[in-house]
């Protein structure tokens, strides 16, 4: 009975993670408390996962990641790219070799934020279309990722199942053998040949791609207008409109993202957002009048700072789920969302009742340093050429002498792995490499409760029988093959979940199946947990497969058949060389 709850349980999870409606880690805790409620979690270890070495070092690599970027480590590598060459091939082989190497040490989603808008930028300013760059960047991160322990979530807690399978945790670069080597062949394929089989889309400067110039409109509110003493939280349900209010000018003054409270008078000048439909109904009546001659507000005292930026939603943003109204973009920062682009296309409506997700590309109003305080905020990606962080000396090398001797106590066995990391991410905060205020900021959290929850539940999983019946049911299907074809048949079947739920959830799921598979046969366990990190850290098919994937699509005008196109041939790549490269360094 245990085992069927765990099942119906686990197939539901698979469905809503694949339906992507609710966040991962809001289905990972309904699965949790489904478990609990049940009875086959106990209650006083539903949150044990919360402490998991797993879950700490994941934290505390994430921190790390953040305080390199922060010192500008890798900044220095970006800036000599940008002065290396203007040929493409010589510029997407640097990039994609930089992100791949950054990604084994830091956090592969922040090495792909560092490069991406400099990538943007060379691509504008050298003239190519930024689709050929964008996606073997986002593969790139992903490859460089299976070079270390600390390279990928994925290896961090395959590590944990060996600890518990065998007593001893891989060490720091035990994952180099065959991650190197498929990271350098991965790498070849995309810069020499993969970035050809993708479609050559321009990515158009703001105002095109938002066409934002053909929804901004200025009105005057005249005598005896039946808005004046109107609040702007008012008007839309009023007149039943879809309006934003991006400014108003009164008396020669301009006041930018008008608190919703601030109430309309007479010979105000409205900054408009609006399709013809909306601004036809506020027109209407003589309520207002369409501004005639030049640009009104480009005369107004307090405008001559107004910018505009793009920027992209990272995945652990806090608006991610939520709408711009309701995050208070406008009352809490000064600044507007003009408009939201959604795999290359805008949302043309209901822009502030607009569930925002990961990925979304959003087109910012406001003053420089509220714009700044936004994007910082709210963990968005500039898409504007970022500024080269340089830092002080004393910072980078600070940073880098403290990641390292974080690692050399690793490898020394002195530490543990989430004591040695914890302990440099908070030295790395006493110094002040890395501002206090950016340490919770840098913690992906949807992964860590993700992680926290699965963690009981994969126990779940294990202890109620259920890896026990999946094992005996691959291992009928593939009675009397060789070896290597399971290995294949396992890094096959992590391949395509990986691509379809979160790779630590991946994990969690198919590490317990690899050992049973492995002691059933009697083999040795190193070659089955090598073929789950490897097959879970690929996922090259789909944009919802791996944060990397996601980031890249809108900015890239990506579709989602576009990843087939270079990702199958890589996916096949690492099937075909990783299952006899993994026997070869981990024989059976």
């Amino acid at each position: 009975m245990e085992q069927t709850i765990v099942f119906i349980t686990l197939a539901v999870a698979l469905l809503f993670f694949i339906w992507d409606k609710l966040r991962y880690d809001v289905v990972a805790f309904l699965a949790l408390f489904v478990l609990v409620v049940t009875g086959i979690i106990p209650s006083e270890e539903a949150f044990t996962g919360l402490s998991h070495p797993a879950v700490i070092t994941v934290a505390a690599v994430l921190i790390i990641s953040k305080a390199l970027q922060h010192s500008g480590v890798v900044d220095l590598l970006v800036e000599w790219i940008s002065r290396v060459s203007d040929k493409f091939w010589i510029q997407i082989i640097l990039l994609c070799s930089i992100v791949a190497f950054a990604s084994g040490f830091i956090n592969n989603i922040g090495a792909l934020a560092i490069i991406m808008p400099v990538a943007i930028h060379l691509s504008r300013k050298n003239r190519f279309s930024p689709s050929l760059l964008l996606m073997p960047l986002a593969f790139a991160s992903i490859l460089g990722g299976m070079m270390t322990l600390i390279g990928t979530p994925p290896n961090i807690i395959i590590s944990t199942f060996r600890e518990q399978s065998l007593g001893e945790r891989y060490g720091m670069f035990d994952f180099a053998p065959v991650g190197l080597v498929l990271t350098v062949a991965g790498l070849a394929f995309i810069t020499l040949l993969g970035w050809r089989l993708l479609p050559k889309r321009e990515l158009a400067e703001s105002n095109d791609m938002f066409e934002i110039e053909n929804y901004i409109t200025e009105v005057i509110i005249p005598q005896r207008s039946d808005l004046i003493g109107i609040a702007i939280n008012k008007l839309n349900k009023l007149l039943k409109t879809e309006v934003l209010i991006l400014g108003i000018i009164r008396k020669n003054v301009r006041m930018h993202a008008p608190s919703p409270w601030e109430e309309l008078q007479e010979e105000d000048i409205l900054i408009l957002e609006a399709d013809t439909g909306d601004l036809k109904k506020f027109t209407e009546g003589k309520r207002a009048i369409l501004a005639e001659g030049e640009h009104l507000r480009d005369s107004a005292k307090g405008s001559e700072s107004i910018q505009t930026a793009e920027a992209i939603v990272m995945a652990n943003s806090l608006i991610v789920g939520s709408s711009v109204t309701e995050m208070r973009i406008r009352s809490q920062y000064n600044v507007n969302v003009l408009a939201i682009a959604r795999e290359n296309k805008k949302i043309k409506k209901r822009i502030a009742r607009t569930r925002i997700k990961q990925g979304d590309v959003l087109l910012l109003q406001g003053e420089t340093e509220n714009l700044q305080e936004a994007i910082r905020s709210l963990n968005f990606l500039p898409l504007a050429k970022r500024e080269i962080n340089l830092g002080r000396p004393s910072r980078v090398l600070g940073a880098v002498s403290i990641f390292a001797a974080a690692i050399i106590l690793v490898i020394t066995g002195l530490l543990r792995v989430e004591i040695a990391f914890s302990l440099a991410a908070v030295i790395l905060v006493i110094t002040r490499i890395l501002p206090i205020k950016e340490v919770y900021l840098s913690v992906d959290w949807p992964v860590i409760i993700l992680l926290a929850a699965m963690i009981p539940v994969g126990e779940a999983f294990e202890s109620s029988g259920g890896a026990e019946t999946v094992t005996n049911l691959i291992l009928a299907l593939s009675n009397n093959f060789p070896v290597w074809v399971l290995i294949g048949l396992l890094m096959g079947i992590t391949l395509l979940l990986s691509n379809i739920i979160n790779n630590a959830a991946t994990v969690v799921l198919m590490a317990p199946i690899a050992i049973k598979v492995a002691q059933s046969l009697e083999v040795a366990v190193d070659p089955f947990l090598m073929t789950i990190a490897i097959g879970a850290s690929c996922a090259f098919l789909t944009p919802i497969g791996h944060q990397s994937n996601t980031l890249v699509m809108g900015p890239g005008g990506y579709q989602f058949t576009d990843y087939w196109k270079i990702g199958l041939p890589v996916t096949l790549l690492i099937l075909i060389l990783g299952v006899p490269l993994i026997l070869l360094v981990w024989p059976l």
